[in-house]
Parts: C-alpha cells; sequence; structure tokens
C-alpha cells in the first residue's frame, strides 16, 4: 500500500469516526435531542472541508461504491477507503457507548410493519445525497459551499426520516447503529440494500442529468 493511499485511508478513517460518534451520542443516546440532525450535518460538513482535498471525503461505503462506479475512486483506494469507514463506524459507536457516554441502555429500534417506509427513507434520501456528492463534490470548480452542501443534505434527511429509519444513508453508520444495540442484526437489510441501490441509481441519474447539460 502507498503512503498516499494510507493517508487517504487514515483521512477516511478519521472524518468517518467523528461522523459516526457525533450521530451516536447526539441522536441515538440523545444527548442533542431534537437538534441532533443540525450537530450531525454540521460535523459532515466540517469534516468534508477537513480532509476533502486528502481524500475526498467520502465517510460513506455507499459513496465510495458509487464514485468507483463513476471511475472517481480506483481500485486500489476503494478497498481501503471501505475499510477504513467500517472499522471507523465500529470505533465510533464504542467509544460513544463505553467511554463517552457510560454504556446507557440502548433500546433497539423496533419498526414494526413499516419495512416498506423503512426502506423507501433510505432508498430515497441515499439516492439524494449520493446525487448531491456527485454534482457538488467531484465539481468543485466555482463552488466554495460543497462542504455545506452536503452536511445539509444529511440534515434534512435526518429531520425528515430520522424517525421512520433512523435516517442513517450510510453503511458505516448502519454498522454503528448495530455494534451498539440501536438497530437489530436481523433488521440490517433493510438499511443495506436500499443505501446500495441508491447510490447506483444516483450516479447513472447523475451521468444523464450532466449528458443533457452539455448537450
Amino acid at each position: 500500500m502507498s503512503s498516499t493511499t494510507t493517508a487517504k485511508g487514515l483521512a477516511e478513517f478519521i472524518g468517518t469516526l467523528f461522523l459516526t460518534l457525533t450521530i451516536f451520542i447526539a441522536a441515538v443516546a440523545g444527548s442533542a435531542g431534537t437538534f441532533a440532525p443540525v450537530a450531525i450535518g454540521m460535523m459532515l460538513m466540517v469534516m468534508v472541508y477537513a480532509v476533502g482535498h486528502i481524500s475526498g471525503a467520502h465517510f460513506n461505503p455507499a459513496v465510495t461504491i458509487a464514485l468507483f462506479i463513476k471511475g472517481d475512486c480506483s481500485k486500489d483506494d476503494a478497498p481501503v477507503y471501505i475499510g477504513a469507514q467500517v472499522l471507523a463506524g465500529v470505533v465510533g459507536g464504542l467509544l460513544g457507548l463505553h467511554v463517552l457516554t457510560g454504556a446507557p441502555e440502548i433500546t433497539a429500534q423496533d419498526f414494526g410493519d413499516t419495512t416498506v417506509a423503512v426502506l423507501a427513507a433510505e432508498l430515497l434520501f441515499t439516492f439524494a445525497l449520493m446525487y448531491v456528492i456527485l454534482n457538488v463534490a467531484t465539481e468543485q470548480d466555482g463552488n466554495p459551499f460543497y462542504g455545506a452542501a452536503i452536511g445539509f443534505t444529511v440534515m434534512a434527511g435526518a429531520f425528515t426520516v430520522g424517525a421512520i429509519s433512523l435516517g442513517s444513508f450510510n453503511p458505516a453508520v448502519t454498522g454503528m447503529l448495530m455494534v451498539t444495540g440501536k438497530m437489530a442484526i436481523a433488521d440490517c437489510w433493510m438499511h443495506f440494500v436500499p443505501q446500495l441501490i441508491g447510490a447506483v441509481v444516483a450516479v447513472y441519474a447523475h451521468s444523464a442529468t450532466m449528458a443533457t447539460s452539455e448537450a
């Protein structure tokens, strides 16, 4: 592994760690109350600005997969990014649960008969997040607000469907929810499947709209 790839992986780990740690403390443990989406969106925004020039600031395996399909993430970088993101999600969750909040009792979300709503929420807002990222993070010329656009998208999604699906839009976040007990392992497919589908569909939607704008 090259030193450049290592640096990128470390940047992804740091950014994803602080994102998932913020999500756990602010939303799962409830320290930020109804303002949790604001804390989450702001942390994502500042981390995007902090390491965007190093790794591209994916912090999300679905983003890495989407950019790999688009051709903006190499086959050497992609597995390093995903490994760093997943590991950071686990570490962030465990740090939040056992170190920073004193291991509060976490109750797993009961989705009941809302499976379709959960699937739809994760698919739609993962698509929205990916579509924004593909349009602003990979086209930064003349666009100094790309980090804010990404952070605000996650904030809006969390406010809108957080009560429905937990508002993950990110397999690394879903992993954190699983290791901290907020999401049952048996329910994880309701996040992973729509997140990956939303990411892939966003790539083709971006390609189609870019082709139209350049015609």
